[in-house]
């Protein structure tokens, strides 16, 4: 639901004085409405096909079901979605599985307000944010993979022209829609070089193959 230029926002937390609070907090901000609060995956469920949000804020603990299993079934039921996964936990694992789901966003409940506000603006721009004490976690738990040979028109990761341009729009933060978008290419034809992206670089999720880009210097400044 797109209520002009004001961004919807859902809440899924199992912790009723956390949601309201940030329900207060959405409610003070002229372009993000509070339009709800889920206490389960399956009242999640409900309310998304109910309100379709813009975005989506999901613990990943909830009493019922695993929240980051059901932000994968949102984004395949909902495209236009955003989820942004709001957690007690930094774990690298974690955030792994969340990116795989297509999380727009990976926050700690530790953070500042107002680093929550603007993941949601961010999240419904197209773009990700992930707190900087988990990316830095992230960075100091991957093991780099063995570099690709320059040659045969690879770059010096063993990646090709365009898949080096997709990890170079993966690290300015777009997500698969908006790499399509930018490339001219099939949001299909998209997904296929993520996955050689990483393949290639030994990754497992999209922030994981970031995270060893950037640690490779593979990572150029924001193409945007």
């Amino acid at each position: 639901m797109d209520s002009g230029d004001t961004i919807t926002v859902l809440v899924v937390d199992g912790h009723q004085t956390f949601a309201e609070l940030l329900g207060h907090a959405l409610a003070g901000q002229a372009d993000l409405q509070w339009v709800g609060h889920a206490r389960t995956g399956a009242e999640a469920l409900r309310l998304a096909a109910e309100l379709q949000p813009d975005v989506i804020v999901m613990d990943p603990e909830l009493s019922d079901a695993d929240g980051i299993a059901i932000a994968e079934l949102m984004r395949h039921r909902w495209p236009d979605t955003r989820v942004v996964v709001l957690t007690a936990s930094n774990e690298a694992a974690l955030v792994g599985r969340a990116t795989a789901a297509g999380a727009a966003g990976f926050l700690s409940k530790n953070g500042a307000l107002g680093d929550v506000l603007n993941a949601l603006r961010t999240a419904h721009r197209g773009s990700m944010t992930v707190s900087t004490d988990i990316l830095a976690r992230l960075l100091r738990s991957t093991t780099p993979a063995v570099a690709g040979q320059r040659g045969n028109g690879l770059t010096a990761g063993g990646l090709t022209q365009r898949e080096d341009e997709v990890l170079q729009l993966m690290a300015a933060g777009l997500d698969a829609r908006a790499v399509a978008r930018r490339l001219g290419i099939s949001v299909h034809t998209c997904r296929g070089y993520q996955k050689a992206v990483l393949a290639k670089l030994g990754a497992h999720s999209q922030l994981e193959a970031v995270a060893i880009a950037t640690r490779r210097g593979l990572v150029r400044p924001d193409p945007r």
